[in-house]
């Protein structure tokens, strides 16, 4: 079987204001060069394997797009907006995303800053 070059996918989702798991799959397939079968296992078995990482309470990072963890929720007091009473909220978990730097350039269309590298101060 002969080796396929790497390509970075170009797709476009303008127009697309809520991109469906179906969507996804076709999109990704399409990109690959697989089939949606194909696909649609691929990001199952990522989207199962995040969720039993999550669940078993470890984070998952995925270098420049972003870090899902779950998070710690403590137990507080509400208020139920239709009676207005007071109500008690129990602790729990939370599944939470934050973007990484690659894909916050991405959207927003600005590179980030670099840090910049302060040189050491010389020895006497």
């Amino acid at each position: 079987m002969a080796a396929r070059a790497v390509v970075k996918p170009r797709i476009s989702f303008k127009g697309v204001k809520n991109m469906q798991k179906s969507e996804l799959i076709a999109a990704v397939a399409k990109s690959a060069g697989v089939s949606q079968t194909v696909s649609g296992a691929v990001i199952n078995a990522a989207l199962d394997a995040i969720t039993a990482s999550l669940k078993a309470g470890d984070k998952v990072t995925l270098t420049g797009f972003g870090t899902f963890e779950a998070r710690e929720t403590a137990a507080r007091t509400g208020t139920n907006p239709r009676t207005k009473e007071k109500i008690k909220i129990a602790a729990g978990k939370r599944a939470s995303f934050s973007a990484g730097s690659l894909l916050k350039e991405a959207v927003s269309g600005k590179k980030s800053p670099s840090p910049s590298k302060k040189a050491a101060p010389k020895k006497k």
